[in-house]
């Protein structure tokens, strides 16, 4: 259960981040929460860089799927059936590396603390370990 809430969660900021990465709303909207809201030279600025980016996709579109297909496996109670939790377990080892690139381009390359990038990854992580620990 606690899996499908996190993903929901992440589906929601991917979701808000896939929606800025192809304009359909602007990164600083009067209704986004403020705590959420992405500043045009901070967070929504990273939404347009190549790292942004995998297969010339969104990273956050290509994390809605895989928030999406968790939720399913959890709803459909085949998460931990074979072959599917080597499936999900191998993709949610690849969100966590490629956040922890993220997390390094974040604070040393590019120099932007987002706080929803960082959550996202936290939550990859957290996600990541929940599975782990159910083998």
């Amino acid at each position: 259960m606690l899996i499908s809430i996190l993903a929901a969660l992440s589906f929601l900021i991917s979701s808000y981040f896939t929606a800025v990465a192809y304009r359909w709303i602007k990164p600083d909207a009067n209704w986004i929460p403020s705590f959420c809201r992405m500043g045009e030279q901070t967070c929504a600025s990273i939404v347009f860089t190549p790292r942004a980016r995998v297969f010339g996709l969104p990273n956050s579109l290509l994390g809605q799927v895989f928030y999406v297909a968790l939720i399913v496996a959890v709803v459909g109670d085949f998460l931990f059936a074979e072959p599917f939790v080597y499936f999900y377990l191998l993709v949610s080892l690849v969100t966590v590396l490629l956040g922890i690139y993220l997390s390094y381009s974040l604070l040393f390359l590019t120099r932007v603390p987002c706080k929803l990038c960082f959550t996202s990854h936290a939550i990859n992580l957290v996600i990541f370990i929940l599975l782990v620990s159910r083998l």
